[in-house]
């Protein structure tokens, strides 16, 4: 008989991991949510989901992954088809929140959680409007403290002493808010005066002061300068793209032109950062954080 949680991981080690990738694509469907809503400064919560057409979506319709897949990306009331983004979305959130639970402890990967549904919502919501909510800018700066307190973990702080932790992890995300925000708005006043014109939005600051909170220093300097090779690759192909077949490719970011105007990818438009500083930090915050870190003992070491 299995009396402990200890004891069916050991029986089923299957089990755990996914519950939490189901997890993950229900939260993924909210994001959805979120990320329609939150811009249009409706509710998250009222009315339930609705088709296209208006015809309210039942249960069985609305189960995340698997529903899309049955119905093959359309509506069963009317046939109108739903965009593959609900789909990558619920896939994304599931496989990271994943991703969470395997390489972190437990409860910094619940912290992750928190951070991972947090970027993906700023990552969409900048790439449809060129804007991210201050409640995944500032509030997740907010978070990322409180949860550095409470969670020492979540800044790799394992002395065993909670007191010495919670102030080394809180002091760590404390340097990681500040030097975040504080080197963009730097680049971006130094880019502005240089070349006449607004270069980063303030939202791109407070998004990388949040990062900075869940991450430290290490990660918000990687979130934009990674962001930035990232960014430089994805709108490299998406130039070649347009200039090969002579139309914008659908996985294109969104542009504009100063005065807001759509445009294609080119010079001297402007195109979304956020989706760009969200891809570096998971990057970071999963992936690359002791490889960085070591970079940076070592880049420290010769100086």
């Amino acid at each position: 008989m299995i009396r402990n949680l200890a004891e069916v991981e050991a029986a089923f080690p299957w089990f755990f991991p996914a519950m939490v990738f189901i997890l993950g694509a229900c939260v993924g469907s909210f994001l959805n949510v979120v990320i329609y809503r939150v811009p249009a400064g409706k509710s998250i919560v009222r009315p339930g989901s609705t088709c296209a057409c208006g015809t309210p979506i039942p249960w069985y319709d609305n189960i995340p992954i698997l529903s899309w897949l049955v119905l093959r990306g359309r509506a069963r009331c009317c046939g109108r088809p739903f965009s593959p983004r609900y789909l990558v979305v619920e896939l994304l959130t599931a496989a990271l929140f994943l991703a969470c639970w395997l390489r972190l402890p437990p409860a910094a990967a619940v912290c992750g959680w928190l951070f991972i549904g947090s970027l993906i919502c700023g990552m969409f919501i900048d790439l449809d409007h060129m804007i991210i909510p201050d409640g995944f800018t500032i509030g997740l700066a907010v978070e990322g403290l409180l949860l550095s307190v409470l969670v020492p973990s979540l800044h790799g702080q394992h002395s065993g002493i909670f007191a010495v932790d919670s102030l080394r992890s809180g002091s760590a995300a404390l340097v990681g808010l500040v030097a975040g925000s504080g080197i963009v708005l730097w680049i971006a006043l130094i880019a502005e005066a240089v070349l006449k014109k607004e270069a980063m939005g303030f939202g791109d600051v407070k998004f990388v002061g949040a990062i900075g909170s869940f991450c430290g220093w290490h990660g918000a300097l990687f979130s934009v300068f990674g962001g930035a090779a990232f960014g430089t690759a994805w709108l490299g192909a998406a130039i070649a793209w347009q200039k090969i077949f002579g139309t914008r490719s659908s996985g294109a970011p969104r542009a504009e032109t100063p005065d807001g105007k759509p445009a294609d990818i080119g010079l001297g438009v402007h195109v979304p950062f956020g989706p760009m500083l969200a891809v570096a930090g998971a990057v970071y915050f999963l992936f690359l954080r002791g490889w960085v870190d070591a970079w940076f003992a070592e880049l420290t070491a010769l100086m």
